[in-house]
């Protein structure tokens, strides 16, 4: 085949649109382009040789036009191929990405959806899409199908469980709302309005928050419901109505007292002597304690009458200050009252209880402001006397709290010291030696008393720190080393500055723990009944039956930590 005729075939297919179609047929012509060429060439030197042993001349033929023409096309057609190859490539890597990502999704929906419709839905949309996704690289194919097909299998395994738990949501919902209308029907008992508002809205809450029942159930449920509901709220308006009337009641009964109380302010005048004043103010006093047993009336009303009452019981006092005014002999009763007062704080200004004195002598204070003015000859002398006694007691106490604080300061840098001591300790290679030398650290600093309020967190923070970088480093395992680091907790909150209370959360938390455990265990145990008897539903009966016994190891250990913690 000559030269030019395979050159007009590679032209040919070099122009056909599908490049990736010929690509078999461009291989094969360039290798017969290549074989045809070189046999050209071998026939022309064996020419050339012929004709020198002849003797003869020869001219050969020039195939370098024809070759360049061949390989440029050649080229042409093979940068057309890598052009489409490229964009092959990349429509398959992006059908690649567009699969994974509806795999991931279906993967989502088994993992995460409960609700059967929108599981169903989700899964028609998927599998629509991925029909309708290319062609995807030749050697992806295979695992991309099977991980498809397999989430396929999951996914309508997965729906059969769903539904009979969907079943089991609905009767379950069912006892939830039959419960609820019980506690509505025992409401009814109680006596407290305010209860029974409080509970009814919760119950409601609790009812609108439970999920569906079966459609036969509904109505004649929801009917005993709305019935229950009604007849509280009908309680509660018949309550209110009633307390209304009360109110109005109460205005009546205050305005009679403001009655009594204005003829009782009109006939002060006549109150000519201290027992008559007396006299008078008993009778006001008992007054002003009928009010306060009389309940509230409406409150722009209960406003009103009680500006009014004030009113008429100021007028009374400001009239009773402007009789005692005069009265000189009253001064000498109040003088003797202060003396009294002055007797108990010199006993009591030499006291070194310090607590039990300062309260004595505030309440002493405080009694002393209700007394009275006891007249300008006698007032300051009588305060002077008695305020000396007052200061000399808090000044002593002072003096005292200001020793106790020095004392504070030293216990501060002895513990200090013991914590730079504990953080540049090398522990021996030898555990138990280890353990010992660090208990011997946490019964010194217990040993040290209190520092300052404004350092405790800061310096036990400290040791704490220091403590527990020291049991890191130790090579403890297993069990022995959660009992030994537990116990290194304890020691360490024995240090603390209120042990009684950092011990007591420390059981409240761990008293939580077991709780929780045991309501997971119930959780777990009552998940038991709801799988059939099947392959797969063996599988996770014998997962949660596993779950279940680490749950009581925890549970057991729990309890061991619990008993190494002193009663304080």
């Amino acid at each position: 085949m000559e030269l030019n005729q395979l050159i007009d075939e590679l032209r040919l297919l070099a122009q056909q649109d599908d490049a990736l179609a010929v690509s078999r047929d461009v291989n094969e012509l360039k290798v017969k382009f290549d074989d045809a060429l070189l046999e050209l060439e071998r026939k022309d030197q064996v020419a050339a040789m012929e004709a020198e042993v002849n003797g003869e001349a020869y001219e050969p033929t020039d195939y370098a036009e024809q070759k360049k023409t061949f390989y440029e096309l050649y080229i042409l057609y093979r940068n057309r191929k890598k052009e489409l190859t490229e964009a092959k490539q990349a429509i398959e890597t992006a059908n690649l990405k567009a699969k994974k990502s509806l795999i991931d999704r279906l993967r989502q929906i088994i993992e995460s959806e409960e609700n059967i419709g929108a599981a169903f839905s989700a899964y028609n949309e998927i599998h629509e899409a991925w029909k309708g996704i290319g062609d995807i690289a030749r050697d992806q194919r295979d695992a991309i199908q099977q991980e498809y097909s397999k989430l396929l299998e999951s996914f309508f395994y997965n729906m059969k469980i769903y539904r009979e738990l969907k079943e089991h949501d609905l009767k379950r919902n069912f006892q939830l709302k039959e419960d609820v209308i019980t506690q509505l029907i025992e409401l009814k008992k109680v006596d407290s309005i305010k209860e029974v508002e409080s509970r009814l809205k919760a119950l409601q809450n609790e009812w609108e928050g439970i999920g569906p029942v079966l459609n036969d159930q509904w109505e004649s449920l929801k009917e005993k419901y709305w019935a229950a509901v009604k007849e509280l709220y009908e309680r509660i308006h018949s309550f209110y109505d009633e307390r209304r009337t009360t109110l109005a009641e109460n205005i009546v009964q205050k305005k009679a007292l403001i009655a009594e109380v204005a003829d009782l302010v009109g006939k002060t005048s006549e109150n000519t002597s201290v027992k008559a004043w007396e006299k008078s103010t008993e009778d006001l006093l008992a007054l002003q304690e009928r009010w306060k047993n009389i309940g509230f009336g409406p409150r722009k009303e209960n406003e009103e009458v009680w500006q009014s009452f004030r009113g008429y019981c100021d007028a009374f006092f400001q009239q009773k200050r402007t009789f005692f005014a005069g009265v000189q002999d009253q001064y000498k009763q109040l003088a003797d009252k202060k003396k009294a007062l002055i007797e108990k704080a010199q006993a009591l200004k030499d006291s070194t209880e310090w607590k039990e004195a300062a309260n004595a002598l505030v309440k002493l204070q405080k009694e002393w402001k209700t007394i009275g003015h006891a007249g300008q000859k006698l007032e300051q002398k009588l305060w002077s006397e008695f305020r000396g006694a007052c200061d000399a007691f808090f000044t002593k106490r002072d003096q005292h709290f200001a020793a106790a604080d020095n004392e504070l300061k030293v216990n501060l840098e002895a513990k200090k010291a013991l914590i730079d001591e504990l953080q540049s300790l090398n522990l021996p290679d030898d555990k138990h030696e280890a353990l010992a030398e660090l208990k011997a650290f946490a019964a010194k600093f217990s040993e040290i008393g209190k520092v300052p309020m404004s350092e405790k967190d800061t310096i036990y923070n400290a040791y704490k720190k220091a403590l527990d970088d020291h049991y890191k480093k130790l090579k403890l395992e297993g069990e022995e080393k959660e009992r030994i680091l537990f116990q290194a907790r304890i020691d360490t909150l024995a240090s603390s500055p209120d042990k009684s209370r950092a011990f007591a959360k420390e059981k409240a938390e761990i008293r939580q723990q077991i709780d929780q455990l045991k309501k997971s265990m119930l959780q777990y145990e009552n998940n038991l009944g709801f799988f059939a008897r099947s392959k797969g539903a063996d599988a996770l009966r014998k997962e949660v039956e596993q779950k279940i016994q680490h749950a009581q190891r925890s549970i057991d250990g729990l309890i061991r930590k619990l008993k190494m913690i002193p009663n304080e």
